[in-house]
């Protein structure tokens, strides 16, 4: 059983606002003076308050919230602002003079508030900043909003898995407890904040000493808003329907055949959108988050005669790495459903060594570099000292710039590409990996030749053999597909130098950045430098500074400026380049730029 120090300090909470940068400037340009404002509409949990309140913030406005208690009297949201019984008519004349009016939950209006608040929106005097949760009823009157074009709307998506990784860095949690979080609550904030809270308040994080962050093993906690979101599947189900949930919830790591269960019953849970059934006739729940509920929920006997022990999971565990290294074969890491691994893992459970290597090495190759570490230190503590999780912990911490051994990459970070070069023995062996690094390094002459032909890596090669930019950003777009991110990343990042054309290059930066800031702070040669073309030249200016150790105090003094003014372009920076802090800086700025080929 893996074992981690506990210690009493775990996370720092309310989280800062990050991300959503696109819907913020999109919201706060709909609610400036002149505009009519904007409908914001979402899934629950999604963000939508946080999202309007960082809008508003330094603004005059005015709020009012639907509530479900409130629905059945009339004006009930707006009985702070107006006097005990009034018209609608003079509702709308008594408001006329607030400027901007924010609407929370405005699904759960009465009709007398949803009839106002649309009357205001038809009167144009009154700009609105309106939330409505998606999938529940809405009043007719909130719904024209934009249906009837009086207002523009925003649709929010739940936050994607890198703003999810970017939120949860600021509280310092390991990337595989990151992963677990956004596939339990896939992109529901509210629930993401309730479990994170009530794992610091039950000692729920441990501290992993190897790299000094936080990890979460173990039970789900049955909080108020798991619950809530569970509450929903229990009161549909029957006895059957909970039956059959309560197996899937202990068996979907393990293969399960369809003979196993009722067929009617598999059948009225889909109705419901409560299984998934694959093509191939495997079931699982439909929501990541049910399995682990119904098990925090079920009794202790209910639970051993349900569960199966994780000695039995051998074959299935063996199936999911044999379609890892089918996937690596084919140089094709597109996500493979592992949800074998997946569980060992929150279960606190040992992970085998060889199924943590692999796990590491196709993380890595996605570009998801903390979270290869994360495997790498997994399978080193199932068996310590194995050499395989060893050699692929100090190639990710090579690609992290905290050069760990003496292989290749070790000296790429340090700036020696020659030596880096000289390190790759298998340039001139079989691996078809070894051999790439020297393109990605910006030496393609070993290579060229030597890779599988027509292939992406192959193609890629070429073209920075003749420097030639267009065929670059081409390569990068297959790479990508394939699921190397961070490969295609390198790949739009040496198409920038190739490019003559300014404006090629200037698109080839924006990729480059967008997809770099989706590998969890790699830092290799291709990637030198390439996110501060983003920045101003002052903001460029004041972050290598702060990237070299000094203070705003001192930046400010040696720059003639004020604090504040440093401070601010600094905001300004982390904003660019998705850095949540000075911290992360160094490694946009310390690298040697990679020569070309």
């Amino acid at each position: 059983m893996t074992i981690y120090e506990q210690d009493a300090k775990t996370l720092e909470l309310p989280w800062p606002f990050t991300g959503r940068e696109t819907e913020l400037e999109l919201v706060r340009r709909s609610s400036a003076a002149g505009r009519p404002g904007v409908v914001l509409t979402g899934p629950v949990g999604c963000g939508k308050t946080r999202l309007i309140t960082e809008a508003v913030r330094g603004t005059d406005c005015t709020r009012i919230t639907g509530t479900p208690e409130s629905r059945g009297l009339p004006f009930a949201a707006f009985a702070h602002l107006l006097p005990g019984t009034v018209s609608l008519h003079r509702a709308v004349q008594l408001l006329s003079g607030v400027r901007l009016l924010v609407v929370d939950d405005a699904h759960l209006l009465d009709e007398g508030s949803a009839a106002l608040v649309h009357q205001l929106a038809a009167h144009g005097r009154t700009r609105l900043v309106v939330a409505v949760t998606d999938g529940v009823p809405v009043p007719g009157a909130v719904s024209r909003l934009w249906t009837g074009e009086l207002l523009p709307r925003v649709a929010l998506e739940p936050l994607p898995r890198e703003e999810t990784g970017r939120l949860l860095a600021t509280a310092g949690l390991e990337p595989l407890t990151v992963g677990r979080l956004h596939r339990m609550c896939r992109g529901d904030l509210r629930l993401l904040c309730d479990l994170v809270a009530a794992l610091r308040r039950s000692g729920g994080l441990t501290r992993v000493p190897e790299c000094d962050e936080w990890a979460w093993r173990g039970p789900v906690p049955m909080t108020a808003t798991v619950r809530d979101r569970l509450a929903p599947v229990l009161n549909r189900a029957g006895a059957g329907e909970r039956e059959t949930l309560d197996r899937l919830a202990f068996a979907e790591p393990l293969p399960l055949a369809l003979d196993d269960l009722d067929l009617d019953v598999l059948e009225r849970l889909e109705a419901d959108g409560l299984i998934h059934v694959e093509d191939l006739g495997s079931v699982s729940l439909a929501h990541p988050l049910h399995g682990p509920a119904l098990r925090a929920t079920a009794g202790r006997l209910r639970a051993l005669r349900l569960t199966g022990a994780p000695d039995r999971c051998g074959a299935a565990l063996a199936a999911e790495r044999t379609a890892l290294e089918r996937g690596l074969a084919r140089q094709d890491v597109r996500g493979v459903p592992t949800p074998v691994g997946d569980w060992l893992l929150s279960e606190g459970l040992p992970v085998p060594a060889g199924y943590a290597v692999v796990r590491a090495r196709y993380s890595r190759l996605r570009g998801e570099l903390r979270e290869a570490a994360a495997w790498a230190r997994e399978g080193l503590r199932a068996v310590p000292g194995d050499s395989r999780c060893a050699d692929e912990l100090d190639l990710v911490t090579a690609q992290l710039g905290e050069p760990m051994g003496e292989d290749g990459w070790a000296a790429a970070a340090r700036g020696d590409i020659e030596g880096a070069l000289a390190r790759l023995t298998g340039i001139t062996g079989d691996d078809v990996f070894a051999c790439y690094d020297a393109v990605r390094l910006g030496r393609p002459g070993p290579a060229v030749g030597r890779l599988p032909a027509g292939g992406v890596f192959a193609r890629h090669a070429e073209a920075l053999a003749r420097g030639d930019g267009p065929a670059l950003d081409r390569a990068a777009v297959a790479l990508a597909e394939r699921g190397f991110l961070l490969f295609a990343a390198e790949a739009h990042a040496q198409a920038v130098r190739a490019h003559r054309d300014p404006r090629a290059a200037r698109l080839s930066r924006t990729r480059a950045v967008a997809l770099a800031r989706r590998c969890q702070g790699a830092r290799t040669p291709a990637l030198a430098g390439l996110v501060l073309g983003e920045l101003t030249a002052r903001q460029r200016q004041i972050v290598t500074l702060a990237a070299a150790g000094l203070s705003n105090r001192q930046i400010a003094d040696k720059l003639t400026l004020s604090v504040r003014t440093v401070g601010n372009h600094l905001y300004g920076a982390y904003t660019r380049l998705g850095a949540s802090d000075r911290g992360a800086l160094p490694w946009l700025t310390d690298l040697p730029e990679a020569e070309p080929a």
